[in-house]
């Protein structure tokens, strides 16, 4: 049989799976799970045909509670029934997943784990969500990369029909639901043969039916309910013989050897690490390279099944050699003597009275990335005198002082795979770009290719970070690129913000999109950034993408001109076979959008291939000057000094536990955001007061509070540090003060998103460079240093902008239809408003 392989992220993978044996899907979307019922959607649609022979019937409700409900009401008549979900959604499906497994109904979720808010909310990889289900009577079962969750969906959904138990499917949140693998497709004719037809009849004739119908979940009493609940006990206890029977099945199909736990390393290791999820593939590439270049006898154990624990198979899983195991949990449950993995592993090896000595470390909390050099520690930590337990890895815990230090970096890479990293702005394309760039080279090459994107909070507007490997050889740790032989940066500012280069080899190549020419790099580019391009010996190319998105009317979407350029510097694949592969992604993308569409994007190809141009890097650049930076000499509040500055600056990582200790409970200071001043507009408003009619729309309007209207002195005009422009103030009767109108920008904090500039009635304001009108943001600082002014009251569009909005410069998208109303209400009721 030939394998058919497609380059997709983990939520298609699952989906694909899952689709085959599903017969109603009820979904609501939650992130990062939404594109597992999207794709369900999308291919019910088009009338995509399940193992049955059918269209998945889809049905979408308001609430994941919902959605479960219509699950359980689809199982009890009979049809197969699938969900998908994560984190706070799944808490809300946790009544009915009881009911549900309660009556062995074969259903199963399929969940991308995410935290759930506590102090705070995150919307990335964790297991606090699952691990709150371990009591609801599901089986749980995980997946640790993009071909797992294809390959067990399919496990699960077996399994759950011949076992009579409806089956929890979870895979790590973003770190394995959005990274992009090249997978073998599952051949749904095999998936068909594989099914128990005889159990799924006993279940169709077991389901609800108006010609035998029967009571379900009836009231019991203390004197029958122990028994009632004890009688499911052979459904549990056979289940994993069931996995286990589900796995050899595709074993056959695919080739793999998926078992309820997987061993990876030396067959007589002495100490050996288990866990669950996205870790297996750091955690066995970093086995692999210490085994083999330091004679250690390490081992990774991936567990698959979770619930129910086969303590046989866990025991002979295990190597007879190993002295001592560190469990790893990507959760936290307060006050527990361990994280339920742990205690799961402690309580086995308790019961069959080994010596085998068992340490818990708690890692990777939303997705806190986990690097070799922290395994590495890991198991060093076994074979210390005195070796930690309980202990956290990846932080520094300065409170508790339960973290354990790691060493320098360690490059587990195979030497042939191709490492980049790309620095985008959300909303800007370069994450689709991106996508685009890890599929044409997965699907039109033999190369393994792998892609994860760092998203921001922010999301439009905030900073991605997109990590691509390319290669011959396989590629299993997910861990972020640290290590590049390509970096882009697609947004000019960051280059003063962020140090970009430090993940660069020697060597290296780095991108940047700028409207610079080669004669501007030598005074444009700051003499941090100049020693480390000429003492990494780095190449440096420059392209101006706005430009020439502007020039094809392309307006911001820079994505296809920097794609392209990508490609004539990485040289991965022959460049005209890379422009034709990008032509016809282009021609998928946005064909639907007309030929004059399509052709813009074939032209932006072109011109991104041929207009980058190399810039020379001296070697003078090496001793380039070191500028003191200017410091405030810690007058900056806490917050911003120990917690906002590190995390705009990308250093987030480096924040000691004791940082947060003024805000352990959560509640975090209002009004951080007028400190970030990100600057990342391309373009942002410039005011003309000979045309202004003082209207105030365009304050009015703006999402950001970046354009904002004031009435001052005439000596505070004259007592500004930078010049300012006033007028007569109009519609003030009686103004004893002399106040004069003039309109305040805040360059730095605005987004470019031109609302102002479309609302003006008498175009007093357009849109110019950033680097043209920089002197605005010290007008700016000094205008809202002066006392808020407003003779004119509320009454009154005008009126209503001369008061202080006290939400603003918000991390909302550019140009979003939301927040101007939220700052509008701050405007009109100040103070005593309540937000929740």
């Amino acid at each position: 049989m030939v394998k058919r392989t497609q380059t997709m992220d983990g939520n298609e993978a699952c989906a694909y799976a899952s689709y085959a044996f599903t017969e109603v899907a009820a979904i609501y979307p939650i992130t990062p799970s939404s594109p597992m019922a999207e794709n369900t959607d999308k291919w019910s649609v088009q009338g995509k045909k399940n193992i049955f022979g059918h269209p998945v019937k889809l049905v979408e409700m308001q609430s994941e509670a919902g959605a479960v409900s219509v699950m359980h009401g689809a199982l009890d008549s009979g049809a197969l029934a699938t969900s998908y979900t994560s984190s706070q959604g799944l808490m809300l499906m946790i009544p009915t997943m009881f009911r549900i497994a309660g009556q062995l109904k074969p259903g199963v979720l399929h969940v991308a784990s995410r935290n759930v808010a506590t102090n705070n909310i995150s919307i990335f990889a964790e297991h606090s969500d699952v691990m709150a289900c371990r009591q609801t009577g599901f089986a749980m079962l995980c997946s640790s990369d993009v071909q797992q969750a294809m390959d067990l969906a399919a496990v699960a959904h077996l399994s759950a029909i011949k076992g009579h138990v409806p089956f929890l499917h979870f895979f790590d949140g973003f770190r394995t639901s959005h990274e992009i693998q090249k997978v073998e497709l599952l051949d749904y004719d095999e998936l068909r043969k594989a099914v128990d037809y005889e159990e799924l009849a006993k279940f169709r004739r077991e389901a609800q039916n108006p010609e035998h119908p029967r009571i379900r979940t009836s009231g019991l009493n203390d004197d029958t309910y122990f028994q009632a609940r004890e009688a499911m006990n052979p459904y549990y206890d056979n289940l994993a013989e069931v996995v286990k029977d589900s796995m050899a099945k595709i074993n056959a199909i695919t080739g793999r050897d998926y078992a309820l736990f997987n061993y990876h390393g030396a067959p007589d290791a002495e100490y050996v690490v288990i866990g669950l999820g996205s870790i297996m593939g750091t955690a066995t590439e970093t086995v692999r390279y210490l085994n083999s270049n330091t004679g250690s006898k390490y081992g990774y154990l991936e567990v698959h099944l979770y619930r129910p624990f086969s303590v046989e198979d866990f025991i002979g899983a295990l190597p007879e050699t190993v002295k001592a195991v560190t469990v790893l949990d990507r959760d936290k449950e307060p006050g527990a003597v361990g994280e339920p993995l742990y205690e799961e592993v402690a309580s086995v090896l308790k019961e069959r009275r080994t010596s085998i000595k068992t340490y818990a470390c708690r890692f990777g909390l939303a997705c806190k990335d986990t690097t070799p050099n922290q395994v590495k520690a890991i198991f060093e930590n076994m074979q210390a005198d005195e070796p930690r337990n309980h202990f956290t890895i990846g932080i520094n815990d300065d409170v508790t002082f339960r973290s354990l230090p790691y060493g320098p970096e360690l490059d587990i890479i195979p030497r042939d795979i191709v490492n980049c990293k790309f620095w985008g702005l959300g909303g800007d394309g370069t994450v689709g770009a991106n996508k685009n760039s890890i599929k044409i080279i997965g699907d039109h090459t033999d190369m393994n290719a792998q892609a994860y994107f760092e998203y921001d909070g922010k999301k439009s507007g905030g900073v991605t970070r997109s990590h691509l490997r390319f290669g011959s050889s396989p590629i299993k740790a997910p861990y972020l690129v640290h290590n590049a032989d390509f970096v882009a940066c697609h947004n000019k500012s960051y280059i003063y913000r962020y140090d970009i280069v430090r993940d660069l080899k020697d060597g290296g190549s780095l991108l940047l999109a700028t409207d610079w020419g080669v004669e501007s790099a030598e005074k444009e580019i700051p003499d941090s950034m100049k020693r480390q391009l000429a003492r990494k010996h780095i190449k440096l190319y420059i392209i101006d993408s706005v430009k020439i998105a502007a020039e094809l009317g392309l307006g911001s979407r820079t994505n296809t001109i920097l794609q392209a350029a990508f490609f004539k510097i990485a040289n991965i694949i022959p460049a005209d076979k890379a422009v034709e592969y990008m032509k016809a992604a282009a021609l998928k993308s946005y064909g639907k959008k007309g030929e004059k569409v399509v052709n813009m994007n074939y032209q932006a190809i072109e011109r991104g291939t041929n207009d980058v141009v190399e810039v020379p890097v001296p070697e003078s650049w090496a001793d380039a000057g070191v500028v003191k930076v200017k410091t405030d000499d810690g007058l900056k509040p806490h917050f911003i000094d120990k917690i906002l500055d590190p995390v705009n600056n990308m250093d987030g990582n480096d924040i000691p536990v004791s940082s947060f200790m003024p805000y352990v409970d959560g509640s975090f200071p209002v009004e951080t955001a007028r400190w970030e001043k990100r600057g990342i507009a391309v373009k942002v408003p410039r005011w003309d007061a000979s045309k202004c009619i003082e209207c105030n729309q365009c304050s009015y309007v703006c999402p950001h509070a970046c354009i904002r209207p004031y009435l001052i002195t005439e000596a505070e005009e004259k007592a500004s540090p930078s010049p300012l422009t006033t007028i007569e103030v109009k519609g003030l009767r009686n103004n004893p003060e002399g106040y004069r109108f003039t309109m305040g920008v805040s360059v730095l904090d605005c987004q470019g998103c031109g609302s102002c500039v479309n609302v003006c009635p008498r175009k007093a304001l357009s849109m110019e460079p950033l680097r043209e009108e920089g002197d605005k943001a010290i007008a700016y600082d000094y205008l809202d240093s002066l006392p808020v002014r407003n003779p004119f009251g509320t009454a009154n569009v005008k009126a209503s902008q001369f008061n202080q909005p006290l939400l603003a410069f918000s991390g909302a998208c550019a140009g979003c239809g939301e927040t101007p109303y939220a700052k509008l209400v701050t405007q009109l009721y100040g103070e005593r408003l309540y937000i929740a």
